[in-house]
């Protein structure tokens, strides 16, 4: 039986610890997955409802907090680091393009706007050795459903993680506690689902004493959602679930409304109607003779009979409302309007950007939080590797989350060469990758030394314009 000692140096009560916090927060983030992919809870209906309601239940949802969550993704792209003097790093570069993070850095910020966090583990590479000899660093991106950290709380730092995931191949669960020197391993003690895995002081066992890592820090990093101080992150969308029920619900009125009311029902007054008897329950059922159609005349032998319309059910206000519920949930959760551009035609570059105010501020707060957790990472890769550089000093690389055209990024570009800019600065400005930025720095430089040996020689001395040796004017002086 594990011990459970409450102390945060015990890995034992720690497994337990952060894999109840694991288990406690399944819940909440199925929740968020579900609003993500568009398929919250069905709008309520009164009871006894038929059938064709919940069809129209579940043809109701429609998903703009995936839109929400999206849209932030879409503007977040780190495009490399560089040293502390703000050069590009050729060991960081060769790290970054090993582990493909142009790609999987996408992962980590659309499950942090979704699940609000998300993790990067660093570890030894299984294949790939360094030119010392020791292995290169393997960057992964992990999921908050298999992942969380413990802070201490008086610096704020990861004190300790947790990495615990099921395994399909031999249906035990695995875990292991990594601390800033050192990573202690687990297993299950029988198989288990893969949805939920055992948290008792009974159901795991030790693997090892204790391995240590060198790493100096906890091989993973957290890439949470903007927190507010003192409280857990939340999703990109989480102040917009409650507006995306009531989109879900007023979308179900309107179908009902538009099925069952929307067209002008037919009325039939003084007319007898014949009726039968149903011979297995005995219930009396009315004939209806009155059938709609292009060629059909409705006539009646009574003297009173009467035909009518009902008005149809106007869906003006249900659109209206639609609007409305969508315009506010975009507000709220600082998304640019022209997401639904119901009521945007050939609007100019001026009004985007006017749009975009909001989103680009939100996306600026993300950028700086998620470039911090990205030097810790490279930092530990560094210490993987056995290069003996400090990554927290160095700066994170990042395209612009503001959309400019191709035409007013040249005309800024040319306005700063003109006032003396370097190439390197504004080929930066440009979104251009550190690699690339070396690369058009080494091509200017070529063509400037080429342009340079082109050049005609100076003249050879001659006679007629050698200087007097008294300084005179020259032969007629």
């Amino acid at each position: 039986m594990l011990d459970e000692t409450p102390e945060l140096d015990n890995p034992d009560y720690v497994l337990l610890r952060l894999g109840r916090r694991l288990r406690k927060r399944a819940s909440v983030l199925d929740e968020w997955w579900r609003y993500y992919r568009g398929r919250p809870p069905m709008p309520e209906l009164p009871r006894k409802a038929e059938q064709a309601f919940v069809d129209f239940q579940r043809r109701s949802r429609t998903n703009f907090c995936g839109v929400i969550a999206n849209s932030t993704v879409h503007r977040l792209r780190a495009l490399g680091v560089t040293g502390r003097d703000g050069e590009p790093d050729a060991n960081a570069s060769r790290w970054w393009q090993m582990n493909r993070l142009d790609s999987r850095q996408k992962a980590v910020w659309r499950v942090a706007m979704v699940q609000s966090a998300g993790y990067m583990l660093v570890g030894e590479h299984p294949i790939r050795v360094e030119d010392n000899g020791r292995p290169s660093p393997l960057i992964t991106a992990e999921h908050p459903r298999e992942c969380i950290v413990e802070r201490d709380p008086a610096t704020g730092e990861a004190y300790v993680g947790l990495k615990a995931m099921h395994s399909d191949v031999d249906g035990y669960g695995y875990a292991v506690v990594l601390y800033d020197d050192v990573r202690y391993a687990y297993r299950t003690r029988e198989r288990c689902t893969p949805n939920r895995l055992p948290w008792g002081p009974d159901s795991w066992v030790p693997l090892d004493d204790g391995v240590p890592h060198g790493l100096g820090g906890v091989p993973l990093v957290e890439f949470a959602r903007m927190p507010d101080l003192g409280e857990d992150p939340e999703p990109e969308f989480a102040v917009a679930m409650d507006i995306q029920d009531r989109v879900n619900m007023g979308v179900l009125n309107r179908m009902a409304a538009s099925r069952y009311s929307g067209f002008r029902q037919k009325t039939v007054t003084g007319h007898q109607f014949k009726r039968k008897v149903d011979p297995a329950t005995g219930l009396a059922t009315v004939e209806q003779p009155f059938v709609p159609g292009p060629n059909s005349v409705w006539v009646s032998e009574g003297e009173n009979a009467r035909f009518g319309q009902l008005d149809a059910t106007d869906l003006r206000p249900f659109l209206a409302e639609h609007a409305s519920d969508v315009r506010d949930m975009l507000i709220i959760s600082q998304t640019p309007a022209y997401y639904y551009a119901g009521d945007l035609i050939n609007i100019s570059a001026d009004t985007v950007a006017a749009l975009d105010l909001m989103h680009v501020a939100k996306c600026r707060e993300h950028i700086a939080a998620f470039g911090e957790s990205l030097e810790d990472v490279m930092t530990l890769a560094a210490a993987q590797a056995g290069v003996e550089d400090d990554y927290t000093e160095a700066t994170v690389r990042w395209a612009r989350p503001e959309y400019l055209s191709p035409a007013v990024r040249a005309d800024a570009a040319t306005k700063l060469k003109s006032i003396g800019y370097p190439l390197d600065i504004i080929a930066e400005d440009l979104d251009e990758t550190p690699e690339r930025v070396r690369r058009i720095n080494s091509s200017a430089a070529a063509q400037q030394l080429l342009a340079a040996s082109l050049l005609p020689a100076n003249p050879a001395p001659s006679a007629g314009n050698l200087p007097e040796p008294d300084g005179g004017g020259g032969v007629g002086a």
